[in-house]
């Protein structure tokens, strides 16, 4: 899996992660991206994101970033991120790396409009986050999105201002199966197609 190092900054604490959800996107396999601790970040635990500078060259030059908070808050206790289990941290981070493959798709005139509409409507967001989350399925982490999704919903400690938000915005868990089940009935009707 160190082919999907390159163009890549990653705390070695996560690099096994990291890496086995990159694996899922061959597609970017030379984009650049660094993954960044960070102390807090407000009302997430990961954000996928465009620099805002890369913005400014060609879309083949883009760079993006991936902020991760250090620690997972708990109601009352805090965990270090990388202390979560290996399929939770795969499921979050195939995620976020769905958004770039999303941003991958737009012009950089799309992106800046994208942020617009991200700040000012929740049914965008909403909208965005469906979009993540259908290109980490489609990309075959739908087991792993699964995981992360029931693990936040069914865990007893997180807030429950998150849950519902995650609830709100996201595909749930049933969703996100039923997706996997029509992905998996697609490959099979393609399969016995090319066998004819």
């Amino acid at each position: 899996m160190q082919e999907y190092r390159n163009n890549k900054k990653i705390p070695a604490i996560i690099e096994k992660n990291v890496l086995k959800a990159l694996s899922f996107y061959p597609e970017l396999k030379e984009t650049k991206i660094d993954f960044v601790f960070k102390k807090r970040l407000k009302g997430s635990v990961m954000q996928a994101q465009p620099l805002f500078t890369s913005l400014l060259r060609r879309r083949t030059n883009r760079s993006y970033r991936i902020n991760i908070s250090a620690m997972f808050r708990l109601t009352h206790t805090v965990t270090p991120i990388h202390q979560l289990p290996d399929e939770i941290m795969i499921g979050w981070i195939g995620h976020e790396l769905g958004h770039i493959m999303d941003y991958e798709s737009r012009s950089n005139r799309g992106l800046v409009a994208f942020g617009y509409n991200y700040i000012r409507s929740g049914a965008y967001v909403k909208h965005v986050e469906v979009i993540a989350d259908t290109h980490a399925v489609s990309h075959g982490l739908g087991a792993y999105i699964i995981a992360t999704k029931r693990f936040i919903l069914d865990h007893a400690e997180l807030p429950q201002a998150y849950k519902d938000k995650i609830a709100r915005l996201y595909l749930s868990p049933d969703d996100i199966v039923e997706q996997v089940k029509k992905l998996e009935e697609r490959k099979l009707r393609e399969q016995t197609e090319a066998a004819k």
